[in-house]
């Protein structure tokens, strides 16, 4: 049966929903696995535990946002070439997406092992959780491939309109990875290098099934004359991918910040900091996944040209994260106790997460819309005023918490997400009408010029 989906041609209503809700179901298995991941540890280990696991937070965002940037930006020139029906282009392109992912894989891999005590240290990790926060990391980054290998056999099924296979991959992963982490755990006391070894098997078995999806798509099958002309390819898959690449990691990096500020506090303030950042991202997804639709979607119909489907496509996207954000931004402002209980046991920590989850709650539309006006813009192929987002991002974030944690305290935690959300948003929506509206408009005159003929 046929998975993909021409954006190109149709209701852009219908098309986007019909890619979204596959893609929000593997979005939120991802985060669930990820959220059970902490439930358990931080049920089965102890609060400790939980801080050295969520202390990974950020270097872990540091390394696979990297590569998750890469990917997605590899992932819109595919788009491209496929929205254009250049399929010749497209096979070039992803002849060099396989060289870049392995060449990826393995420097990342090796060099985020290495530099890992150095990086905890930086960071200010409490002695109390420094070996567990090694034995976790040791095991997820060691085996960052096949991590590596998902986003980007995933982000390819993306751009051709596939959110099917990635949906089949993160539902049988995801079962695997919570059976693996209740063994682990709780019958074989492994501590937690169980969970990073669970997490490990769940990504080997998501890859494959990616894989073995592409391998059967026929205008995608690869010879060796693909392969072909590695120099010019390499230069126009890096000269869109890096850009996305280093804008996830200098966001991660004012990330590290703060949470070397919140180290310094102690492990009550560690533990809190990583049930908030779970709630964070679990709240933000939908919104995020709205992003990932619109990419792919603006991708598509930019390699076309037809640029009056990609405002009619924003305004779906733009709907849908505003929809998400009346439900859980709500949620957070009226159960941050309820929330806070359900991942922590200690009161100081609970009563820190209620600090966070409501002022963030309120401002939480900032960053849902930041989400898929940046996609359309990369997705045009523009990645270099959101990556300068991204540097706005990191100096706000860490401006804020060291100016403020010694004042105000753990609050200053998420006036620092806040801060960072209204900066990016604002480049970003100035990046897409300074792209978008001419095109519109040149359009505009052409047709008006054919009417009158």
């Amino acid at each position: 049966m046929k998975r993909e989906i021409d954006f190109t041609q149709g209701s852009p209503r219908k098309l986007i929903l019909a890619f979204y809700w596959p893609l929000l179901m593997t979005s939120m298995l991802q985060q669930f696995y990820n959220f059970a991941d902490t439930w358990i540890v931080g049920k089965g280990l102890g609060d400790n535990a939980l801080a050295a696991v969520g202390n990974m937070g950020s270097l872990f965002f540091l390394i696979v946002g990297f590569s998750f940037g890469l990917a997605n930006g590899f992932g819109v020139l595919v788009a491209q070439s496929y929205g254009a029906k250049d399929m010749k282009r497209l096979r070039n392109r992803l002849a060099g997406v396989i060289e870049l992912g392995i060449i990826l894989a393995v420097v990342l891999s090796v060099s985020s092992v290495i530099f890992l005590p150095h990086a905890l240290r930086l960071l200010q990790t409490d002695e109390l959780i420094i070996g567990d926060s090694l034995k976790y990391g040791y095991i997820v980054f060691g085996g960052l491939s096949a991590g590596i290998c998902y986003n980007i056999s995933a982000s390819i099924l993306r751009s051709l309109g596939d959110s099917r296979t990635p949906l089949k991959a993160i539902i049988i992963s995801s079962i695997l990875n919570l059976g693996l982490d209740s063994f682990f755990i709780f019958v074989l006391h492994t501590g937690v290098e169980g969970a990073a070894i669970a997490t490990l098997c769940s990504q080997v078995v998501s890859s494959f099934i990616c894989i073995g999806r592409l391998r059967k798509i026929d205008f995608i099958k690869l010879s060796r004359e693909d392969f072909g002309n590695e120099r010019m390819i390499f230069a126009e898959l890096l000269g869109n991918g890096l850009p996305m690449a280093f804008m996830n990691s200098i966001t991660a990096v004012g990330c590290m910040v703060v949470q070397y500020f919140v180290n310094g506090y102690g492990v009550v303030y560690t533990a809190a900091y990583a049930a908030c950042s779970k709630y964070l991202n679990l709240f933000m997804n939908p919104a995020t996944t709205a992003g990932n639709a619109m990419s792919a979607y603006t991708s598509q119909n930019y390699g076309a040209h037809k640029f009056e489907r990609i405002r009619d496509g924003l305004y779906v996207c733009l709907g849908i994260s505003t929809i998400t954000y009346l439900i859980f931004g709500s949620l957070m402002v009226i159960k941050p106790q309820f929330l806070a209980g359900i991942l922590l046991s200690g009161q100081d920590q609970i009563a820190l997460v209620c600090q966070f989850l409501p002022r963030c709650g309120i401002m939480m539309i900032c960053v849902d819309s930041l989400f898929v006006i940046r996609s359309a813009v990369q997705g045009m192929g523009k990645p270099m005023l959101p990556m300068v987002s991204g540097i706005l991002e990191m100096i706000l974030r860490i401006s804020v918490i060291s100016f403020f944690i010694g004042s105000i305290g753990f609050a200053a935690t998420a006036y620092a997400e806040i801060s960072a959300w209204i900066g990016a948003l604002l480049i970003n929506a100035f990046a897409l009408y300074i792209e978008l509206r001419p095109k519109l408009m040149r359009n505009n005159v052409y047709f008006s010029k054919i009417k009158s003929v």
